[in-house]
């Protein structure tokens, strides 16, 4: 509504030039590049953000230049550390965390870089400086899995798009040091691209350091009809991922942290060949194929709910797993109320229990006791891509045809196991020899929250797709197609110890997609369509779907009942329109959308700390408005952009959230029809300027705002919600020489208090870890960063 309110009132001379319009904006409309449409005909939603934005920003994370330059784009930090943040585009995920469903398929040069064991988004490994642009659509299956609430596709450089050779160094506050270079050239037919960035940050937070390289290189060969590249990818990463921190802690400091360690460390080896070919003047051909290594460790350090095993157990006076919240059978009498109370014993690597320190009550001593939990992930991914697509005029009018299909098969070996540790004053847990059991893997004799686990997934993914566009009109084009997604995944118990885990699954479906635009005038377009969607349920969430036998999210897997797959039906409308202006270029947008998901998947939270399930609900809502609008002129860029998220439950149950401080007996809430769903503010605005004060200084700030939110659990909306925040940035660059320049960044200027995420806990017994307050307060929050200042240097030659 703003941006269209600031058309109407353009004075008619800001027209004059009305014969000199915009050249036409072409995107690709598949995940394959090399063939597009006029931007102008896609009757859904796009953005594209480029390598000046990225580079404007000055940040090493992707999650920051996306988050900062469209509407729809949110911002969460569920790990606590900025290197490894998630994004939610109209309320779907595209997060780095297993266990959060994921709603988003991510693109890097038509590869789908959705890891194959949770359909995870890895930002952290992709070099920033060798993105030549992101595009980011909605409302198009063609996507293929987990576009339910759109797709980024993002294009890296070649040597014949970026020439050059650039060097820059960054560093500043919290000991950020940074260095990054690219060099690109073209000699006759062929290309040479190579990238690079290394990045060490000490974390604001306490053990929150960060530690990133990636590199990327992409060697090309073209004539008139041919062009072909073979890129890769790779990088380590490693950092400490603090998560959210009691907030009675945060009172005392705002850079204190909960239990350690938690780090992470990533590694990625990826190469891929793409290459197009013009088999006549109409018809042409696009492909890729390629393979991607992946390596996750990850260890957590956890409070342990550890009690004495009852009296009335075979185990007396040994560790049992607390067995608060699990339903007793009934009747719970004899050998039913034996083998309950049996299940939660925890015993050594050599089945043996584990004594229990002499205490009051079903305390041990009290002992501080913790877990160390590590999780082991290698995937390997192949998969390749091909269409054709046709240009012919079916008579007289334009036409835009694509037929492809694609396969990715993913195979993957996942590890999990829990160590028994010691809770020191510091939080930090470790091993104290002393302390009986200490140091040893653990598990319980009815699988319940720890238990070994090693499995083998395999994920196949076929695609077959098609679609066309056709003008009607001139002014008036229409869309048309759809894409048939077939999805076999299997899963195999390595250990012998659950071979109930064992399975195999298939989920299909075909997914239609049908609009049109309509050029009103020359600077105004309407847009509207109709698509649907889907994502099949990931191993992980397969494997941890039974709240009786809770996982510990990026850990344990167990048997549980079947997930169905997410069916997404999205409805949009809109006007959107470009136009000269004074002595530049004016770009709006106007949209409305709805997404209706069927048998959506959430994560849930159980009765032990830290672990969680999925289940199917049976439908949400996400629905909005997004207004943008930007000018450029050789002197001015300016923009401003604002969305409205209404995402709710569209059900009315009863579900689990046993840490919410509303939950009744059993630990659940109750949903009402019409609850908004936590984690996604309703409201965002977001603005800035840049403007060159002479030819060589410029000057810019940028503004965030975001409403407040509901915290994570708290779905039945009861509570107070996470509070909104306004942050405001400001960066300067001077140009010292033609290949010298100079630039500053202050981030949060006005160094506000807000927080990025936010979840409950359950305090109870925390004080025995020898914290200086008695926590009482469920709520967790991850602190945003305080007010940071960096500089550098880029040379260009």
């Amino acid at each position: 509504m703003l941006a269209t309110l600031g058309i109407a009132a353009l004075p008619a001379a800001a027209f004059a030039q009305e014969q000199a319009l915009p050249e036409i904006q072409v995107i690709a409309n598949t995940p394959l590049q090399g063939s597009g449409v006029d931007r102008e005909k896609i009757p859904s939603t796009t953005y594209s953000v480029d390598t000046a934005d990225f580079q404007r920003t000055y940040s090493p994370n992707v999650t920051d230049t996306l988050f900062q330059r469209i509407p729809g784009v949110t911002l969460a930090d569920p790990n606590g550390n900025s290197a490894q943040q998630e994004i939610r585009y109209r309320g779907f995920a595209a997060s780095p965390t297993q266990g959060t469903p994921q709603g988003l398929a991510v693109y890097m040069n038509g590869v789908r870089i959705n890891e194959s064991f949770g359909d995870t988004v890895n930002w952290d490994l992709i070099p920033t400086n060798a993105i030549q642009r992101a595009d980011v659509l909605t409302g198009n299956p063609v996507f293929g899995l987990n576009a339910l609430g759109g797709a980024i596709s993002l294009q890296m450089k070649n040597g014949f798009t970026w020439q050059g050779f650039e060097q820059e160094l960054q560093g500043g506050s919290y000991g950020r040091v940074q260095g990054a270079m690219q060099y690109g050239v073209q000699s006759g037919n062929w290309s040479t691209y190579i990238a690079a960035q290394a990045i060490h940050d000490d974390g604001w937070r306490k053990a929150s350091p960060a530690n990133l390289g990636r590199f990327y290189g992409d060697v090309g060969w073209r004539d008139d009809k041919t062009e072909f590249h073979i890129f890769s990818s790779v990088a380590s990463t490693t950092f400490g991922v603090a998560a959210a921190t009691p907030i009675q802690l945060l009172n005392q400091s705002w850079s204190s942290i909960y239990t350690t360690p938690q780090t992470t460390r990533n590694e990625l080896a990826m190469v891929g060949v793409n290459g197009k070919y013009a088999l006549t003047d109409t018809w042409s051909l696009q492909g890729n194929l390629y393979t991607r290594l992946f390596h996750q460790t990850h260890v957590d350090g956890n409070d342990a709910d550890i009690e004495r095993c009852s009296a009335a157990s075979s185990f007396a006076n040994s560790l049992c797993l607390e067995d608060d919240g699990f339903t007793r059978p009934v009747p719970f009498i004899g050998a039913a109320a034996l083998a309950f109370r049996n299940q939660f014993a925890i015993l050594d690597a050599n089945n043996k229990p584990i004594p229990c320190p002499s205490g009051t009550g079903n305390t041990c001593a009290p002992v501080p006791y913790g877990t160390i939990d590590r999780t082991d992930t290698q995937s390997k991914t192949f998969g390749g891509s091909l269409q054709a697509t046709n240009d012919d005029k079916i008579f007289g009018h334009g036409n835009h045809f694509v037929f492809g299909g694609s396969i990715d098969n993913g195979n993957s070996a996942f590890n999990a196991n829990s160590t028994l540790g010691f809770i020191s004053p510091d939080l930090n847990i470790g091993i104290n020899p002393a302390i009986p059991g200490n140091g040893s893997i653990i598990h319980t004799v009815g699988n319940v929250g720890y238990t070994p686990v090693g499995i083998n997934t395999k994920n196949t993914y076929y695609g077959i797709y098609t679609t066309d566009t056709f003008d009607i009109t001139e002014k008036l084009s229409a869309t048309a197609g759809g894409r048939y997604n077939l999805a076999k995944i299997s899963v195999l118990d390595v250990m012998g110890s659950s071979p109930d885990l064992n399975s195999d699954s298939t989920f299909s479906r075909f997914n239609p997609v049908i609009g049109a635009t309509y050029k009103i005038a020359p600077w105004i377009t309407a847009y509207g369509s109709y698509s649907e969607s889907n994502r099949a349920p990931t191993p992980l969430e397969l494997g941890c779907s039974n709240p009786t036998k809770p996982c510990l999210l990026e850990s344990f897997l167990v048997s549980d009942p079947p997930l169905q797959q997410v069916v997404g039906h999205t409805y949009e409308a809109g006007l959107r329109g470009t136009a000269p202006l004074w002595s530049g270029s004016l770009q709006w947008k106007a949209g409305l959308y709805r997404t209706d998901s069927n048998n959506d998947i959430v994560n849930l939270a159980s009765f032990i700390q830290g672990r969680g399930f999925f289940q199917n609900v049976p439908e949400t809502r996400r629905q909005g408005v997004e207004l943008s609008t930007e000018y450029k002129s050789d002197q001015w860029l300016v923009y401003a952009g604002y969305s409205f998220i209404d995402a709710t439950y569209r059900f009315t149950a009863d579900i689990a959230s046993p840490n919410n401080p509303m939950a009744d007996a059993n630990g659940n809430i109750h949903v009402n029809f019409g609850d908004r769903i936590p984690g996604i503010p309703q409201h965002q605005f977001k603005a800035g300027a840049e403007y060159l004060v002479t030819p060589e200084w410029k000057v810019g700030a940028d503004l965030v705002a975001v409403g407040p939110q509901f915290f994570v659990g708290d779905d039945a909306n009861q509570n107070p919600k996470l509070p909104g925040y306004v942050v405001v940035n400001l960066h300067t660059s001077y140009q010292a020489t033609a290949n010298v320049t100079l630039f500053a960044v202050v981030n949060n200027l006005f160094n506000n208090k807000y927080a990025l995420f936010g979840t409950y806990f359950e305090p109870q017994g925390t004080v025995k870890a020898g914290l200086p307050i008695v926590l009482t307060d469920q709520r967790t929050e991850v602190p945003g960063q305080p007010f940071s200042i960096y500089a550098g240097i880029r040379v260009k030659l």
